[in-house]
């Protein structure tokens, strides 16, 4: 059973993966990525891989809302949504991707690989955790407060206004200045903004 269901993953990943390059939008080349590293995370956690799976899982789910986020503050059509050719100079691309593929292949069957020295520990995922991540974990909560105040800065800077300057800078209009053309005045004039 868990077989099938390792299989179903890795199909559902490449698929999605392909996905990526097919759709003809950003937003859903975006979540079509997201389900292919989702389903990676999770074979991992089939696997017995932990550590590494909630670890893909957490990290690809937050690249991609910040993905998204950004789309939709930043992009002229609306939030990615619009269609749009997702891949550009193809002879190029091919070219370019064949070659790494192959020097990477080359690099992997040319290297001499050194033999292992003693033996593997008894748990490999909380030994890869705690090289990864032991003497770095308070980098990673900087960058990770750091990532959080770029994307509050960003959402504050994207928008021209608060919910505050609907009201004037003293906070004493009678009336929210709301987008849209002011109430015609007595006079039958437009208020000023």
């Amino acid at each position: 059973m868990t077989a099938v269901v390792f299989w179903a993953l890795a199909v559902v990943s490449v698929a999605a993966g392909v996905a990526v390059f097919v759709v003809d939008s950003m937003a859903r080349a975006t979540f079509a990525l997201l389900a292919s590293l989702l389903a990676v995370g999770a074979a991992f956690l089939l696997i017995d891989l932990e550590y590494l799976g909630v670890l893909i899982v957490l990290m690809m789910v937050m690249e991609m809302l910040v993905m998204a986020v950004f789309m939709i503050m930043y992009m002229m059509n609306p939030a990615g949504l619009m269609p749009m050719r997702m891949v550009h100079n193809n002879r190029a691309a091919l070219v370019i991707s064949g070659s790494v593929f192959v020097l990477l292949a080359a690099g992997i069957f040319g290297t001499s690989w050194p033999s292992r020295r003693g033996r593997p520990p008894a748990d490999p995922a909380h030994a890869l955790g705690l090289a990864i991540m032991g003497p770095k974990m308070l980098v990673m909560m900087v960058v990770g407060v750091a990532i959080l105040a770029t994307m509050i800065s960003t959402v504050v800077l994207a928008t021209h206004r608060g919910r505050y300057d609907r009201y004037g800078d003293d906070l004493r209009r009678g009336r929210p200045l709301d987008p849209g053309p002011e109430p015609a005045a007595e006079d039958g004039r437009e208020q000023p903004r």
